[in-house]
């Protein structure tokens, strides 16, 4: 059995890893004014940095159905199932519309998988998909091996500034306020598969620490693990961070992402995460 694997492009995997290992991707776009572009293939993550200097905060919006049928229906021709990995539906309608799609679309079995996360988080479940699949895996183990990853998936992620989340209706005004004039860095994690506060810190420089000191909790343990380091323009802080952290974490696998403009949107330039997991 041929099995395809698609992700949105929350996910965040650069282009030339798709390609090498047969990801295809589905876009969610931004949207300034009238303005739509579609992240990863009209506007690129940088681009967006600069264009919400100059503008208004964009809106978000999640692929149509439509566009998820019409490329199940066209993999149909090459492969017999699709694994689909979508960002937390607790915050996107882009899992519902893959499932949607999934029970539309002809000639194909489609597994949809809710990451109950985002950005290279997510991506973590695609390229183990993706491996997989390569293999020979069928569907039904794949998505075994992605439901044991949740047991060991953490993230967290530190804003720089609280008004793009008070603004996107994530945070109150009061809460914004109350955070800025403290210089609060809330770090956030997803749970049950929404983003909510994990702890609330007074610095950068400490939020940054505190997540250090929660991989380091995972890590002692000496297993393997992927981590990736998640950033909203911010590249020269990051790469900065990877190799501090390489030095004191051998058993880690590190990498650099970005959060790009639909979840950059949200959490503002400036924001960091880390995020990891246990390799098989």
């Amino acid at each position: 059995m041929k099995t395809a694997v698609v992700t949105d492009s929350t996910a965040y995997i650069p282009k030339e890893l798709r390609e090498k290992l047969n990801i295809y991707m589905i876009p969610l776009s931004v949207i300034f004014g009238n303005e739509t572009y579609q992240e990863e293939i009209d506007i690129s993550a940088s681009d967006f940095y600069e264009e919400v200097k100059q503008k208004e905060l964009p809106t978000t919006s999640q692929p149509p159905v439509g566009q998820f049928v019409e490329l199940f229906e066209k993999l149909s021709k090459e492969y017999d199932a699709v694994i689909s990995v979508h960002l937390s539906s607790g915050i996107s309608g882009t899992f519902q519309g893959a499932v949607t799609a999934g029970g539309m679309a002809e000639g194909i079995e489609v597994f949809p998988f809710d990451s109950e996360i985002s950005c290279m988080v997510q991506g973590f479940y695609v390229l183990e998909a993706a491996e997989m699949a390569a293999e020979g895996h069928s569907p039904q183990e794949i998505m075994a091996r992605l439901e044991e990853m949740k047991h060991s998936i953490r993230a967290y992620f530190m804003v720089d500034d609280l008004s793009h989340l008070q603004r996107g209706g994530r945070l109150s005004s009061a809460q914004a306020l109350i955070g800025s004039l403290l210089q609060v860095k809330p770090l956030l994690h997803f749970e049950e598969k929404v983003i909510v506060p994990f702890e609330k810190i007074r610095t950068r420089k400490k939020a940054m620490k505190r997540i250090v000191e929660l991989l380091e909790e995972d890590a002692k343990s000496g297993a393997p693990y992927r981590a990736a380091i998640i950033h909203a323009n911010r590249e020269a802080e990051a790469n900065e961070w990877k190799a501090e952290l390489e030095a004191q974490f051998p058993n880690v696998e590190f990498m650099i992402s970005y959060f790009g403009p639909v979840i950059g949107t949200h959490l503002g330039e400036g924001s960091m995460g880390l995020g990891w997991v246990k390799k098989k």
